[in-house]
Order: structure tokens, then sequence, then C-alpha cells
């Protein structure tokens, strides 16, 4: 299997310099008219070639990003597709209640929400969060807690936080802090300052447990940018007092600091963050993510300018390798619980996208 891991490395090796004369100019990547214009045909390809159930979690992700190319470009025609997607999905969230996947969709809901003033936009996702606090569901039974994979910081706590905001109950922040709480204890590595993808990933006490063929444990480039990018909107929401604040802002520094340090010298990150060399195509979704996260880091004046704006730099200028001319974003590594899943220039998916647009909707407002 190393082996042709390896062979995928030289393929993406060549690919990188085969697309390197259509990438644009390093000042022009950072211009505004280009992210501008760049967001619109991601857009536009993505919502041109659609995949999986409306109201899967891919899509939660992917239309995310949608919503920030609309705050971006103000374009009326990208606010026009997110109502259309509302109005066909009936502003319902997935079939199970419990499922942090099945809610994801659910923060386009509210953005759109906070513009149109429509409660019916909302108002299945309130149920939907609310039957978590009466009703045990799948997930406890099944997992012992109802967040138990770290995938699903990205899909549940910034519809929480954001209904919290909404609706002014700060209800839903106890909600939130309760069930992120039990994902941390269970999943964060305090000291690889990493998530576990889940429990079957740990370690025991004995060293016992599932590594890499380096011999280190391991941990998932997507899955901590899928953390990341949620710890990015729950801050964005929580009111500076909030007693827990202090709580997600460490984690968040922690892990862009261990997440900067683990970047390759192309500015993408690998599938597999400590065992690069046997996945050695940088992956898109994973790095859209941690571009995502860090630029905000940098414009917030939470992360050090000096030390995270090249970090960033080197991120944007990698992803727009893998842009094809027509706006679709390649080497998105497929729909998987861990790295070891082959990808390609050819290998797509929404939440690639999604990843992308949201990350250029925080670099364009980075000062180059």
């Amino acid at each position: 299997m190393r082996v042709t891991l390896l062979c995928i490395g030289l393929l993406t090796a060549g690919f990188f310099n085969a697309s390197a004369d259509r990438v644009p100019k390093k000042d022009d990547v950072f211009s505004s008219k280009y992210i501008k214009e760049t967001m619109v045909k991601v857009t536009d390809w993505q919502l041109s070639h659609p995949k999986h159930t409306p109201t899967d979690w891919t899509n939660g992700a992917f239309y995310s990003g949608v919503f920030a190319a609309y705050e971006t470009t103000k374009s009326s025609r990208i606010l026009d597709s997110l109502m259309a997607m509302g109005e066909r999905n009936r502003w319902l969230p997935g079939p199970r209640f419990d499922h942090a996947d099945d809610i994801a969709i659910c923060q386009t809901y509210i953005d759109l929400y906070r513009i149109k003033k429509d409660r019916r936009m909302i108002q299945a996702t309130i149920d939907s969060v609310q039957k978590v606090r009466r009703v045990p569901g799948r997930e406890i039974k099944n997992h012992g807690i109802t967040w138990w994979w770290c995938d699903a910081l990205f899909m549940a706590p910034p519809v929480l936080v954001k209904l919290s905001q909404t609706l002014k109950d700060p209800s839903y922040l106890t909600q939130n802090d309760t069930l992120f709480k039990q994902t941390y204890d269970l999943l964060y590595n305090s000291e690889e300052r990493l998530y576990a993808r889940d429990a079957s990933y740990l370690v025991n006490s004995q060293g016992e447990g599932k590594r890499e063929a380096n011999g280190k444990k391991v941990f998932w480039s997507r899955g901590n940018g899928w953390v990341m990018g949620g710890l990015v909107k729950v801050l964005q929401e929580l009111p500076k007092n909030h007693p827990t604040r202090d709580f997600y802002l460490t984690q968040y520094k922690q892990m862009s600091d261990r997440l900067a340090s683990l970047q390759q010298a192309d500015g993408l990150w690998r599938s597999s963050l400590l065992d690069p060399d046997s996945f050695p195509g940088g992956e898109g979704s994973g790095t859209g993510f941690d571009c995502y996260a860090l630029a905000w880091g940098v414009n917030q004046g939470i992360l050090d300018k000096a030390k995270f704006k090249p970090v960033v730099q080197k991120a944007w200028q990698g992803l727009n390798t893998l842009l094809t001319p027509e706006g679709k974003v390649g080497w998105v590594q497929p729909i998987g619980a861990d790295p070891r899943r082959n990808f390609s220039a050819e290998s797509w998916e929404v939440y690639g996208a999604g990843a992308y647009l949201l990350a250029g909707s925080e670099v364009i407002k980075m000062k180059w």
C-alpha cells in the first residue's frame, strides 16, 4: 500500500508542476478581484454538479461556503440559489434528530433567516435541537455520547450557537458546552494538540491502537480541519464575556500552532498529519478548512500575524493550484473516516468546494 501511495505522490507532484503555468501570479491570487471572481466560479461549478442528498452533511459544509461566497460577493444570484435550496428542502434538517451530520445544513438556514426573518426557515431546526434535550437518541445508545466523532464539531456546534444568538436564548450555549466538552474529553490529545477521528483511533495506556506506517498516531487532516472550522464558527458567535469562551479559544490557539508546524512546503496539508510521507498528495478539503480558520485568527488579531500570515499565504497559493479553469476544486479526499483513501486531480467533493469558499471569504479580508 505504501508503494501505491508513494506513486500517487509522484503523480501529485507532476500535476502541480504541470499546472503551474495556469496558476495566477503571486500578487494576482490575493487580489480582491481574483478572489471574488474565483469564488463565484467555484460556486457556479459546484451548483451545476450536485451530489448527495440535499440535507446531507456534505451539502451542509458546501452551503456554509456558498453563504460565505454570498457575503463576500453580494451576488443576488448566489442568494437566490441559497433560498431555492432552502425551499426545496422545506427548511428541514436530515431525518436523524440526534446526529450532528443531519443539522449541518441548518447553519445556512439560520444565516438566511437572519436576512429574511421568516420563522418557518428555522422552526424545524429549533424542534430538532430541542428534541435532543428531551429524548435519548441512537447516538448516545450506540456510542455513549451524542457527538462521538470529531467531524461533528463542525456540523452541530455552529447551529446551537447561532440559534442562541438569533433567539437570544442562552440555553443553546449551555447545550453546546455540554456536548462539545464530552467530545473534547474523549478525543482531544493535549500532547499532540489534535483530535482523533473517533474512539477507535485512541491509543491506550499500553500503547496499543491504530498507528500510521511510521509508528505515529493517526490524526486525520480533514477531521481536524472540520474541528478548526467549527471552532471559528463558535467563536464568531460566542459573547466575549461567555464563561466558556476561553475553553474554545485555548483549543483554537493550540491547534492553530500545531497545524502551522505540520504544513508542507507546497502550502498544503497531507491527509495524515503525522505521516505525510505515506500520503504525499496535498489534500484540498483539509487545507481549505485550515486556511479559513487560520486566516480568520489573523484577521481577528487572535493569532500572531508575523507567524501565521505566511502560513495562510502558502495555504491559499497551494489551494489555487488545485483548481481547474472551470472552477472544480480537485485533489479532495473522498468520503471516509481516516486518511487511507486515494485521491487525484479528478477527485472532487462538495465539501471541498465549501472549504475553498470559506477560505476565500477570510483571505480576501487580509492586508497583503
